[in-house]
């Protein structure tokens, strides 16, 4: 009871994975600081520095081992949250304490630790955003022959496929992977530094020798499991690496809103609906409804994914000189919130992707009630061809047209354009091609290959790095 007497975000308790959610927790921040202390004191040791084997295995032993209540105390008394857990360490690794955070600085631990998680973030997020584009290139496969209207401006347009329509949205995920792995390979160690980028406290511990701090630098990034470091740095990373991080998952909230926006509008036509499920309720009020709950919850979502860059943007604009702490509190929740965020769009992407249902005759029976229209050229190209007259073929279909939308838009009826041409004496040279003109396949271009193009040129290869990740589907409890 008591855990509902408090807030707690929903994007926590209601929606984000657990291995999102245990990547900015509390333990693996604050285990991942501990883990940074030992690394450094490992590699001052391996660099001469007078620490003892048993001061090491105190502090490995202890890397678990946080006494949370006590580090909240020691907080609430030296206002500090770094020095207070330097006394937690301390106490339980009596032995170790006289070094730990030997020369550091609490961006060492904090920055760092900022590093991996958000290169662990990335990687969470990769496989999903991985298995969204597979599940979707298989629907769009499916499909690739399927004529459905196309619209510009929302208006009819000429004729595209399902399947052609989904690599559209394919064709954004691409972008958004490629965008999340570039963050997540351009992102390097703030590593070994000191209190304004220096070095200057290890240079002291080192009696001058550039070459070990040097080296230091470098051990404890290897061990961290970074291939580089930041060459210059001040007293924190640059705030332009949570920039660059925070713009490729914006990015992705752009590409989410846009295709679940895409699958609500033709939800409203009836032609393609996300999941369903059979107790499900779409409205208390109106037993009859069935909305598109999930790709409205993924525009939400992504309206607050893309409304928390800006954050990073200021932040980075105004770090006076060497750091300032305004850059603290904001990035508490403008960071974890991004990746959370962005880790629940993706896991019910994948569910919508994996039921989408498709309504081929509402396809089709929309599709019937604008292609004669859009037929109309072809019509006149294939009387022109039996030894019409171009200009006056176009006045026999310009009034048949219009008496075709009188029957739409003023009685409310269906499109009868096909039938009234095919009544008309004027097209008898060619009422045996009529059928075959007013096909739907016929105005679809070279769709069905292009999707098949598309899928084995660019996204396969792009899929092949996740290619041990595809299994497994994605369940909603809410």
């Amino acid at each position: 009871m008591e855990k509902y007497m408090s807030y707690r975000s929903p994007l926590v308790s209601r929606y984000a994975s657990p291995e999102m959610s245990f990547n900015f927790s509390e333990m693996k921040k604050f285990r991942t600081w501990r883990q940074l202390w030992f690394w450094l004191a490992k590699s001052q040791k391996a660099l001469s520095l007078d620490i003892s084997e048993e001061q090491l295995s105190e502090l490995e032993s202890n890397l678990d081992n946080i006494d949370f209540v006590q580090a909240a105390e020691e907080e609430k008394r030296v206002r500090h949250d770094v020095m207070a857990h330097i006394h937690t360490f301390a106490s339980c690794c009596p032995k170790a304490a006289p070094i730990i955070h030997l020369g550091a600085t609490s961006a060492y631990v904090g920055d760092n630790t900022d590093l991996i998680v958000l290169k662990d973030g990335f990687n969470i997020l990769l496989p999903k955003l991985a298995r969204c584009i597979q599940r979707l290139s298989s629907f769009a496969v499916a499909h690739k022959d399927l004529p459905c209207l196309g619209y510009t401006h929302l208006q009819p347009a000429q004729l595209t496929t399902v399947g052609k329509r989904a690599c559209l949205w394919i064709q954004d995920l691409l972008k958004d992977l490629t965008n999340i792995e570039r963050a997540r390979d351009d992102l390097r160690f703030r590593g070994v530094k000191g209190t304004t980028g220096t070095q200057a406290s290890f240079l002291e511990l080192f009696d001058g020798d550039e070459e070990k701090v040097e080296k230091l630098d470098e051990m404890v990034t290897e061990m961290a499991g970074f291939p580089s470091h930041y060459l210059i740095c001040s007293q924190t990373y640059s705030r332009k690496v949570d920039v660059d991080s925070l713009t490729s998952l914006a990015s992705l909230g752009a590409t989410v809103h846009k295709i679940c926006s895409d699958i609500r509008i033709l939800a409203n036509f009836k032609e393609i609906e996300e999941p369903f499920e059979k107790d499900q309720i779409g409205s208390s009020a109106m037993p009859y409804k069935r909305n598109p709950m999930r790709s409205e919850r993924c525009c939400a979502l992504s309206r607050h994914l893309m409304a928390l860059l800006p954050n990073a943007l200021m932040t980075a604009s105004v770090q006076w000189m060497e750091r300032t702490l305004d850059d603290s509190a904001n990035r508490r929740l403008s960071l974890p919130e991004s990746f959370l965020t962005a880790d629940i769009l993706l896991s019910t992407m994948q569910n919508v992707f994996e039921g989408l249902v498709v309504y081929p005759k509402i396809i089709h029976r929309r599709i019937e009630q604008e292609l004669p229209f859009m037929a109309t050229e072809n019509i006149i190209m294939a009387m022109v061809k039996a030894g019409g007259n171009r200009q006056d073929c176009h006045e026999q279909i310009r009034v048949l047209s219009h008496e075709a939308g009188q029957h739409v838009k003023h009685e409310g009826k269906d499109n009868d354009l096909v039938e009234r041409i095919h009544k008309c004496k004027y097209f008898e040279p060619i009422k045996g091609q009529l059928d075959d003109l007013f096909k739907p396949t016929n105005f679809i271009g070279r769709a069905p290959s292009q999707v098949m193009k598309f899928i084995t040129k660019e996204v396969e290869p792009a899929l092949k790095p996740y290619s041990s990740t595809m299994k497994g589907s994605v369940v909603l409890s809410v």
